[in-house]
Protein backbone atom coordinates (compact mmCIF):
# COMPACT_ATOMS: atom_id res chain seq x y z
CA UNK A 1 0.00 0.00 0.00
CA UNK A 2 2.72 2.37 1.20
CA UNK A 3 4.66 1.67 -2.62
CA UNK A 4 1.31 2.46 -4.49
CA UNK A 5 0.81 5.81 -2.47
CA UNK A 6 4.33 6.47 -3.76
CA UNK A 7 4.07 5.51 -6.73
CA UNK A 8 0.84 8.25 -7.40
CA UNK A 9 2.02 10.47 -5.62
CA UNK A 10 0.30 13.23 -3.56
CA UNK A 11 -2.91 14.78 -4.92
CA UNK A 12 -3.33 18.70 -4.10
CA UNK A 13 -4.61 20.23 -0.92
CA UNK A 14 -7.78 22.37 -1.09
CA UNK A 15 -5.56 25.61 -0.56
CA UNK A 16 -3.53 24.51 -3.32
CA UNK A 17 -6.46 23.74 -5.16
CA UNK A 18 -8.08 27.39 -4.62
CA UNK A 19 -4.48 29.41 -5.40
CA UNK A 20 -4.58 27.62 -9.01
CA UNK A 21 -8.30 27.98 -9.26
CA UNK A 22 -8.06 31.69 -8.55
CA UNK A 23 -4.85 32.14 -10.91
CA UNK A 24 -6.83 30.16 -13.86
CA UNK A 25 -9.68 33.15 -13.23
CA UNK A 26 -7.30 35.62 -13.21
CA UNK A 27 -5.60 34.93 -16.26
CA UNK A 28 -8.77 33.99 -17.97
CA UNK A 29 -10.56 37.71 -16.39
CA UNK A 30 -7.25 38.70 -18.09
CA UNK A 31 -7.84 37.25 -21.59
CA UNK A 32 -11.44 38.08 -21.70
CA UNK A 33 -10.44 42.13 -21.11
CA UNK A 34 -7.92 41.53 -23.93
CA UNK A 35 -10.62 40.20 -25.98
CA UNK A 36 -13.13 42.71 -25.58
CA UNK A 37 -10.82 45.45 -25.90
CA UNK A 38 -9.92 43.87 -29.00
CA UNK A 39 -13.52 43.57 -30.40
CA UNK A 40 -14.28 47.53 -29.31
CA UNK A 41 -11.53 48.91 -31.07
CA UNK A 42 -12.56 46.75 -34.74
CA UNK A 43 -16.43 47.71 -34.16
CA UNK A 44 -14.66 51.70 -33.92
CA UNK A 45 -12.82 51.14 -36.80
CA UNK A 46 -15.77 49.44 -38.77
CA UNK A 47 -17.89 52.40 -37.21
CA UNK A 48 -15.73 54.70 -39.11
CA UNK A 49 -15.18 53.39 -42.36
CA UNK A 50 -18.89 53.14 -42.62
CA UNK A 51 -19.31 56.91 -41.99
CA UNK A 52 -16.87 57.71 -44.17
CA UNK A 53 -18.66 55.14 -46.92
CA UNK A 54 -21.48 57.35 -46.40
CA UNK A 55 -19.90 60.95 -46.52
CA UNK A 56 -18.47 59.48 -50.05
CA UNK A 57 -21.64 58.64 -51.01
CA UNK A 58 -23.32 62.01 -50.30
CA UNK A 59 -20.51 63.38 -52.27
CA UNK A 60 -20.84 61.14 -55.17
CA UNK A 61 -24.74 62.35 -55.09
CA UNK A 62 -23.60 65.93 -55.43
CA UNK A 63 -21.63 65.05 -58.40
CA UNK A 64 -24.07 64.03 -59.94
CA UNK A 65 -27.00 65.85 -59.03
CA UNK A 66 -25.55 69.13 -58.59
CA UNK A 67 -26.41 69.29 -54.40
CA UNK A 68 -26.40 67.38 -51.78
CA UNK A 69 -30.34 65.39 -50.96
CA UNK A 70 -32.66 67.35 -48.77
CA UNK A 71 -31.47 66.03 -45.08
CA UNK A 72 -35.78 65.22 -45.33
CA UNK A 73 -38.63 65.66 -47.23
CA UNK A 74 -42.00 67.40 -46.45
CA UNK A 75 -44.99 65.31 -47.49
CA UNK A 76 -46.11 68.22 -50.40
CA UNK A 77 -48.07 67.08 -52.80
CA UNK A 78 -45.47 67.26 -55.30
CA UNK A 79 -42.95 65.53 -53.63
CA UNK A 80 -42.49 62.02 -54.50
CA UNK A 81 -40.86 60.42 -52.00
CA UNK A 82 -42.34 62.20 -49.02
CA UNK A 83 -40.59 60.94 -45.10
CA UNK A 84 -37.64 60.31 -46.83
CA UNK A 85 -34.15 62.11 -46.74
CA UNK A 86 -30.57 61.54 -47.51
CA UNK A 87 -30.22 58.08 -46.38
CA UNK A 88 -32.43 56.96 -49.08
CA UNK A 89 -31.23 59.02 -51.49
CA UNK A 90 -27.98 57.68 -51.59
CA UNK A 91 -28.53 54.26 -52.15
CA UNK A 92 -27.55 54.07 -55.49
CA UNK A 93 -24.09 55.28 -54.78
CA UNK A 94 -23.88 52.51 -52.27
CA UNK A 95 -24.30 49.54 -54.72
CA UNK A 96 -27.97 49.34 -53.05
CA UNK A 97 -29.60 50.18 -56.62
CA UNK A 98 -31.84 47.54 -56.72
CA UNK A 99 -33.52 48.71 -52.87
CA UNK A 100 -33.92 52.23 -54.41
CA UNK A 101 -35.81 50.80 -57.48
CA UNK A 102 -38.10 48.78 -54.74
CA UNK A 103 -38.56 52.01 -53.13
CA UNK A 104 -39.42 54.19 -55.74
CA UNK A 105 -41.86 51.35 -57.19
CA UNK A 106 -43.54 51.23 -53.74
CA UNK A 107 -43.85 54.88 -53.55
CA UNK A 108 -45.33 55.43 -56.89
CA UNK A 109 -47.94 52.75 -55.50
CA UNK A 110 -48.41 54.46 -52.29
CA UNK A 111 -47.09 57.23 -50.90
CA UNK A 112 -47.05 56.70 -47.36
CA UNK A 113 -44.02 54.31 -46.48
CA UNK A 114 -46.05 53.12 -43.44
CA UNK A 115 -48.13 50.75 -45.76
CA UNK A 116 -46.25 48.18 -47.15
CA UNK A 117 -42.90 49.85 -48.02
CA UNK A 118 -40.40 47.02 -48.74
CA UNK A 119 -37.39 48.97 -47.41
CA UNK A 120 -39.10 50.31 -44.26
CA UNK A 121 -38.79 47.30 -42.09
CA UNK A 122 -35.03 46.14 -44.09
CA UNK A 123 -31.84 46.99 -41.94
CA UNK A 124 -29.46 47.71 -44.13
CA UNK A 125 -25.34 47.59 -42.15
CA UNK A 126 -23.91 50.78 -43.87
CA UNK A 127 -26.14 52.46 -42.06
CA UNK A 128 -25.71 51.48 -38.15
CA UNK A 129 -22.40 51.67 -36.09
CA UNK A 130 -21.64 48.13 -35.15
CA UNK A 131 -21.33 48.40 -31.45
CA UNK A 132 -24.97 48.94 -31.36
CA UNK A 133 -26.52 45.67 -31.76
CA UNK A 134 -30.31 46.65 -31.60
CA UNK A 135 -29.95 47.99 -35.19
CA UNK A 136 -29.16 44.43 -36.78
CA UNK A 137 -32.97 43.50 -37.02
CA UNK A 138 -36.33 45.53 -37.43
CA UNK A 139 -37.51 47.07 -34.14
CA UNK A 140 -41.21 47.94 -32.80
CA UNK A 141 -41.46 51.10 -31.45
CA UNK A 142 -43.08 51.00 -28.05
CA UNK A 143 -44.71 53.94 -28.56
CA UNK A 144 -46.24 54.38 -32.26
CA UNK A 145 -46.18 49.91 -32.64
CA UNK A 146 -44.76 50.61 -35.89
CA UNK A 147 -41.62 47.70 -36.97
CA UNK A 148 -39.04 49.98 -38.35
CA UNK A 149 -35.07 49.43 -39.54
CA UNK A 150 -32.77 51.95 -37.93
CA UNK A 151 -29.28 54.12 -38.76
CA UNK A 152 -26.75 54.86 -36.54
CA UNK A 153 -26.02 58.30 -37.82
CA UNK A 154 -27.30 61.51 -38.39
CA UNK A 155 -27.22 64.53 -40.70
CA UNK A 156 -26.00 67.52 -39.18
CA UNK A 157 -28.49 69.85 -39.78
CA UNK A 158 -27.28 73.32 -38.29
CA UNK A 159 -27.82 74.53 -34.73
CA UNK A 160 -30.93 72.91 -34.24
CA UNK A 161 -34.32 72.36 -36.03
CA UNK A 162 -34.82 75.95 -36.46
CA UNK A 163 -32.27 77.09 -37.81
CA UNK A 164 -31.17 74.90 -40.52
CA UNK A 165 -28.48 77.01 -40.82
CA UNK A 166 -26.46 73.27 -41.34
CA UNK A 167 -25.22 70.90 -44.56
CA UNK A 168 -28.47 68.70 -44.12
CA UNK A 169 -31.63 70.49 -44.11
CA UNK A 170 -35.46 70.05 -44.59
CA UNK A 171 -36.21 70.18 -48.26
CA UNK A 172 -32.60 71.74 -49.07
CA UNK A 173 -30.66 72.34 -52.29
CA UNK A 174 -27.35 72.73 -50.16
CA UNK A 175 -24.36 72.00 -52.20
CA UNK A 176 -20.78 70.99 -50.80
CA UNK A 177 -19.92 74.84 -52.14
CA UNK A 178 -21.54 75.96 -49.79
CA UNK A 179 -19.62 74.93 -47.01
CA UNK A 180 -17.94 78.54 -46.92
CA UNK A 181 -16.51 78.22 -43.45
CA UNK A 182 -14.27 75.40 -45.16
CA UNK A 183 -15.41 71.78 -45.95
CA UNK A 184 -12.53 70.56 -43.44
CA UNK A 185 -14.46 72.74 -40.59
CA UNK A 186 -17.72 71.95 -41.38
CA UNK A 187 -19.61 68.69 -40.04
CA UNK A 188 -21.76 66.92 -42.71
CA UNK A 189 -22.78 63.51 -40.34
CA UNK A 190 -22.24 62.35 -36.81
CA UNK A 191 -23.07 59.34 -34.62
CA UNK A 192 -26.29 58.74 -32.50
CA UNK A 193 -27.79 55.39 -31.29
CA UNK A 194 -31.58 54.77 -32.10
CA UNK A 195 -33.88 56.49 -29.24
CA UNK A 196 -34.26 54.14 -25.98
CA UNK A 197 -38.13 53.41 -27.31
CA UNK A 198 -37.04 53.19 -31.30
CA UNK A 199 -39.14 55.93 -31.93
CA UNK A 200 -36.52 57.87 -33.73
CA UNK A 201 -33.48 57.10 -35.94
CA UNK A 202 -36.08 55.41 -38.86
CA UNK A 203 -33.28 55.26 -41.95
CA UNK A 204 -35.87 54.66 -44.90
CA UNK A 205 -38.62 57.47 -43.89
CA UNK A 206 -39.79 58.82 -40.90
CA UNK A 207 -41.74 62.13 -39.14
CA UNK A 208 -39.23 63.21 -36.98
CA UNK A 209 -39.90 65.40 -33.35
CA UNK A 210 -41.65 68.09 -35.72
CA UNK A 211 -42.39 66.41 -38.99
CA UNK A 212 -39.35 68.10 -40.44
CA UNK A 213 -37.39 64.97 -39.66
CA UNK A 214 -35.31 66.17 -36.51
CA UNK A 215 -33.93 63.17 -34.57
CA UNK A 216 -35.02 61.07 -37.55
CA UNK A 217 -32.69 61.45 -39.78
CA UNK A 218 -30.87 65.44 -39.15
CA UNK A 219 -30.44 66.78 -36.12
CA UNK A 220 -28.49 69.63 -34.36
CA UNK A 221 -25.60 70.01 -32.15
CA UNK A 222 -28.01 71.80 -29.82
CA UNK A 223 -30.99 69.87 -30.45
CA UNK A 224 -34.20 71.02 -28.91
CA UNK A 225 -37.32 68.67 -27.55
CA UNK A 226 -40.11 69.93 -29.09
CA UNK A 227 -42.14 66.46 -27.58
CA UNK A 228 -44.52 66.39 -24.77
CA UNK A 229 -41.90 65.56 -22.03
CA UNK A 230 -42.90 61.87 -20.61
CA UNK A 231 -44.35 61.12 -17.23
CA UNK A 232 -41.00 61.00 -15.28
CA UNK A 233 -38.45 62.45 -17.91
CA UNK A 234 -36.12 64.21 -16.38
CA UNK A 235 -35.43 65.74 -20.01
CA UNK A 236 -35.89 69.67 -20.42
CA UNK A 237 -36.43 71.43 -23.46
CA UNK A 238 -33.05 71.58 -24.68
CA UNK A 239 -30.47 72.96 -25.95
CA UNK A 240 -28.54 69.72 -25.36
CA UNK A 241 -25.08 69.57 -25.70
CA UNK A 242 -22.69 66.63 -26.91
CA UNK A 243 -22.07 64.67 -23.62
CA UNK A 244 -22.37 60.70 -23.12
CA UNK A 245 -25.78 59.19 -22.51
CA UNK A 246 -26.08 57.04 -19.44
CA UNK A 247 -26.71 54.22 -21.90
CA UNK A 248 -29.21 53.26 -24.82
CA UNK A 249 -32.26 53.20 -22.33
CA UNK A 250 -31.18 57.30 -21.25
CA UNK A 251 -34.37 58.62 -22.90
CA UNK A 252 -32.44 62.71 -23.29
CA UNK A 253 -29.73 60.60 -25.48
CA UNK A 254 -32.19 60.72 -28.69
CA UNK A 255 -31.55 64.64 -28.58
CA UNK A 256 -28.29 65.21 -28.81
CA UNK A 257 -25.34 63.19 -30.42
CA UNK A 258 -23.38 60.67 -29.10
CA UNK A 259 -21.94 56.78 -29.21
CA UNK A 260 -21.62 54.08 -27.69
CA UNK A 261 -17.45 54.31 -27.75
CA UNK A 262 -15.61 55.77 -24.61
CA UNK A 263 -15.10 59.27 -24.56
CA UNK A 264 -17.00 60.89 -27.59
CA UNK A 265 -17.96 60.12 -30.96
CA UNK A 266 -17.19 60.09 -34.90
CA UNK A 267 -18.23 62.80 -37.14
CA UNK A 268 -17.93 62.95 -41.00
CA UNK A 269 -16.92 66.59 -42.42
CA UNK A 270 -17.82 68.42 -45.78
CA UNK A 271 -14.40 67.05 -47.13
CA UNK A 272 -15.19 64.01 -46.48
CA UNK A 273 -12.91 63.21 -43.71
CA UNK A 274 -14.01 61.19 -40.28
CA UNK A 275 -12.77 62.04 -36.81
CA UNK A 276 -13.55 60.51 -33.49
CA UNK A 277 -14.49 63.92 -31.63
CA UNK A 278 -14.10 63.91 -27.63
CA UNK A 279 -16.79 65.37 -25.49
CA UNK A 280 -14.72 68.04 -24.68
CA UNK A 281 -14.89 69.15 -28.38
CA UNK A 282 -18.80 70.43 -27.28
CA UNK A 283 -17.71 74.01 -26.99
CA UNK A 284 -16.42 74.23 -30.78
CA UNK A 285 -19.61 72.34 -32.76
CA UNK A 286 -22.13 74.97 -33.10
CA UNK A 287 -19.29 76.56 -35.14
CA UNK A 288 -18.53 73.30 -36.70
CA UNK A 289 -21.99 73.07 -37.12
CA UNK A 290 -23.05 76.14 -39.25
CA UNK A 291 -22.29 75.91 -43.53
CA UNK A 292 -21.55 79.88 -43.57
CA UNK A 293 -20.75 80.99 -40.10
CA UNK A 294 -17.73 82.76 -40.87
CA UNK A 295 -15.36 80.67 -38.59
CA UNK A 296 -12.35 78.84 -39.81
CA UNK A 297 -9.57 76.77 -38.75
CA UNK A 298 -11.85 75.44 -35.86
CA UNK A 299 -10.14 72.09 -36.25
CA UNK A 300 -6.73 71.24 -37.11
Amino acid sequence: MRGNRQKFGRGFTLLELIVVVGIISVVFALILAGVQRARSAADRIKCLNRLKQLALALHQHDSSQGQLPPGHRSPIVTEKLPYTGWPLSILPYLEQESLYSVALQDFQRQRNPLLGHAGFTFPLSSFLCPTDARGATPQRSKRSNLVAAYTSYQGVSGLNCQTRDGMLIPDGKIRLVDAQDGLSNTLLLGERPVSHDFEFGWWYAGNGQDGHGSLEQIMGVRELNLLVIEQGSSCGPGQYPFIAASGVSDPCGQFHFWSLHSGGGHFAFVDGSVRFMAYSANSILPALASRSGGETQIVE
